[in-house]
C-alpha cells in the first residue's frame, strides 16, 4: 500500500532552513547515508516525490551543472515559472492537493510518496488526511528563526527512535480522525 511520507531533517528548535532558505546547518553534519533513517535506505522505498518551489530552487542552485539526483517522477508545487529540465521527469503543478496526491500515488505504484519539503506543503497533505508518516532527523543545532518543520497542529504517534551520526531520528505515524 502506498504511503505518503514526509522525510526531512530539522534543527532542534524545529526549523528546516534559515529565513533566507539556507541549509548550511544540515550539510556540515556527520550522518551515515546507509545508517538508521539514512537516505540510501530510504530512497529505494520511494516511487514518486513532491516538493515546494523553495525546496526545488535550493536543489537547482546547489547541484550546479550536475544531473538531477533522483530517477523517480517529481512534482514541484509552484506558481513560479521554472525552466524545463531534460535530465529528469519533473512536473510543475498548481493542482489541488487531492488531485496531485492521486497522480503521485499512480506514479509511485506499490512504493511510497516522498514529501521532500517544505513543512507547509506536508501540512497541506495532512489537512486533507493524505499524510501517513513523518520521518525526521533532528540536528544538534538551533537557528532561532526560519522555515518551520510543520507550521500547523498535527497529532502524531511515535513509532521509531534511533540515532544516525549527529542526528536523533524519529518516525511518527500521523493520527487521523482524532484516533489514538
Amino acid at each position: 500500500m502506498t504511503r505518503t511520507v514526509y522525510y526531512t531533517a530539522t534543527t532542534l528548535d524545529g526549523f528546516l532552513a534559515t529565513p533566507d532558505h539556507d541549509l548550511d546547518w544540515l550539510l556540515t553534519r556527520d550522518v551515515d547515508p546507509n545508517g538508521p533513517m539514512g537516505i540510501d535506505t530510504f530512497l529505494p522505498t520511494i516511487g514518486a516525490m513532491v516538493m515546494g518551489s523553495n525546496t526545488y530552487q535550493w536543489i537547482v542552485d546547489h547541484q550546479g551543472a550536475e544531473p538531477w539526483l533522483y530517477r523517480i517522477p517529481a512534482w514541484v508545487v509552484t506558481h513560479r515559472g521554472f525552466a524545463a529540465r531534460t535530465d529528469a521527469d519533473i512536473r510543475f503543478t498548481q493542482d489541488p492537493i487531492p488531485t496531485l496526491h492521486e497522480r503521485l500515488a499512480e506514479a509511485a505504484g506499490n512504493r511510497d510518496i516522498w514529501i521532500v519539503g517544505g513543512g507547509d506543503l506536508a501540512g497541506q497533505f495532512a489537512d486533507h488526511g493524505l499524510l501517513d508518516e513523518v520521518c525526521v532527523s533532528i540536528a544538534p543545532v538551533t537557528l532561532g528563526a526560519g522555515t518551520a518543520l510543520l507550521p500547523r497542529r498535527i497529532e502524531l504517534k511515535l513509532t521509531g527512535l534511533d540515532r544516525n551520526g549527529e542526528f536523533a531520528c524519529a518516525t511518527f505515524e500521523v493520527v487521523k480522525d482524532g484516533g489514538q
